[in-house]
């Protein structure tokens, strides 16, 4: 079935050429033309599935600043010069190394006997020798816990217990409205005196496996330890609480920052033929989680932007401006690599502007709808010329015209770099999100094949193509 969808799809873009050639003005029959050849040929190539199954076997988790991290990042320098990329190089990222450490503990001691499944998350402290033992007080929901009195938790733990709802569903029950927990709770809860923070898992499965994440402390508040619980242990908890009497738990865990260090964001440039200093970015990051081997976050995204680059690369004819291919570090931290290179590149080489256009892949494993540009009002009728393009993989056009770039490209969306967001279908990626089952066989192979295809005609067109999409 899957076969005969990628067929499918190969039949159809053929009906495409001529209609985008006759719909548009700056693209030529030429660019429509190659640009057709590229996404053909990627359909039928096992690449984008060669890449992913090699980063995740070879490899595995890369948390930042570990030994495996370096390891990735060998692997990918080794990987892109073998596809024949015109230039590979590394750009430094120094940041605070932190660990999970081996310990991971949350047992209900009363007024019933149970033990829970928890994770530390991202950034954590740890608690201290001998664990914390306190009531649990339960917050339906962040704000709830921030509007909190200070003082009124002195001494218990904190419990967010809201529930993200289906990934396909956006507004107060999807996963940016249910991650401030994870990213803010720990403030909130010492600000009110609490002495450890848990939260319901950022996720939509019903597996004991608990969902990491990053979370932040602030200067001038307490750093208390933060870590969530799975779904099913969460509504086990949920049931102890609606007994009426105070329910207490044990936790110990074992994080523990380590001194900074420095990691790399890894680039591959296919040199362009008339402007090379001008550059279109595609992205993912390289770095994961350490309780699986990263495979939809971001094994995908890694896989899908090295695969678009060889196919361009096997393509034969180079586009006028370059086509970067950025894996960036230290994402799951806090977007750090990408906040790096803004800053390097604004401050230091003062290069910045000569990032023309930039889009990442940070989604998964599921099959690209829609583009939605982000450009200058006079090259918007270019950005929408190369979404027809597109249009025979499944690739709708929205008629907004705001992107800032997914993920890592966020940073340089919002420091004034053009950019396009691709939107995935609904899938269950967040049954699996940060946990230790983001693990190869959640893959759906078809659908990044196909997306590396969409990548390479979005990149190899918008790299030929005569336009400044700042304008």
């Amino acid at each position: 079935m899957k076969k005969i969808a990628l067929l499918t799809a190969i039949g159809l873009i053929g009906l495409s050429a001529n209609f985008a050639s006759a719909q548009n003005n700056m693209l030529t029959k030429e660019m429509i033309d190659h640009a057709n050849m590229i996404g053909k040929n990627a359909l039928k190539s096992s690449v984008t599935e060669d890449v992913i199954t090699s980063l995740t076997t070879e490899v595995g988790h890369r948390l930042a600043g570990t030994a495996n991290d370096k390891k990735g990042r060998e692997w990918a320098v080794a990987k892109m010069k073998e596809m024949g990329f015109d230039r590979v190089w590394t750009e430094p990222v120094p940041f605070p190394v932190w660990h999970r450490g081996n310990t991971a503990i949350l047992r209900m001691t009363a007024p019933f006997e149970q033990n829970l499944a928890m994770t530390a998350l991202g950034t954590s402290v740890g608690t201290p020798e001998g664990g914390i033992t306190a009531e649990v007080v339960q917050f339906d929901e962040y704000k709830d816990l921030a509007a909190a009195a200070p003082n009124s938790l002195d001494g218990k733990i904190a419990y967010i217990s809201f529930r993200m709802e289906d990934s396909g569903v956006a507004g107060a029950k999807g996963y940016g409205y249910a991650g401030q927990a994870r990213r803010n709770g720990s403030v909130a809860a010492a600000k009110a005196g609490a002495s450890a923070i848990i939260i319901r898992s950022i996720g939509t499965d019903d597996n004991r496996t608990p969902h990491t994440g990053s979370m932040t402390y602030v200067d001038g508040v307490k750093k208390i330890p933060a870590a969530a619980i799975s779904n099913p242990d969460a509504d086990l908890l949920d049931q102890a609480l609606k007994y009426g009497k105070p329910v207490t738990l044990h936790m110990e865990m074992n994080p523990h920052p380590h001194d900074p260090v420095t990691t790399y964001n890894v680039f591959g440039e296919i040199t362009g033929t008339e402007d090379p200093e001008k550059a279109v970015l595609i992205s993912g990051h390289l770095d994961s989680w350490d309780l699986a081997t990263g495979a939809l976050d971001d094994g995908t995204g890694v896989s899908i932007v090295m695969s678009a680059g060889k196919h361009i690369i096997d393509g034969g004819i180079k586009p006028k401006r370059s086509i970067r291919v950025v894996l960036w570090a230290a994402e799951e931290e806090g977007l750090l690599g990408a906040h790096e290179f803004v800053r390097a590149h604004k401050e230091d080489n003062k290069d910045f502007d000569n990032m023309i256009l930039g889009a990442e892949w940070d989604s998964g494993t599921g099959r690209i709808v829609d583009f939605e540009p982000g450009v200058g009002p006079t090259s918007l009728a270019v950005a929408r010329e190369i979404a027809a393009v597109l249009a025979p993989y499944g690739v709708a056009t929205l008629m907004t015209n705001t992107a800032k770039g997914d993920s890592d490209m966020s940073a340089l969306g919002n420091a004034g770099m053009p950019a396009v967001n691709f939107g995935m279908e609904k899938t269950n990626y967040f049954d699996f999100h940060h946990t230790a089952n983001d693990t190869l066989d959640k893959v759906d192979i078809p659908a990044i094949t196909n997306n590396a295809a969409v990548f390479a005609m979005f990149a190899y067109l918008a790299a030929s193509v005569d336009v400044d999409f700042r304008k």
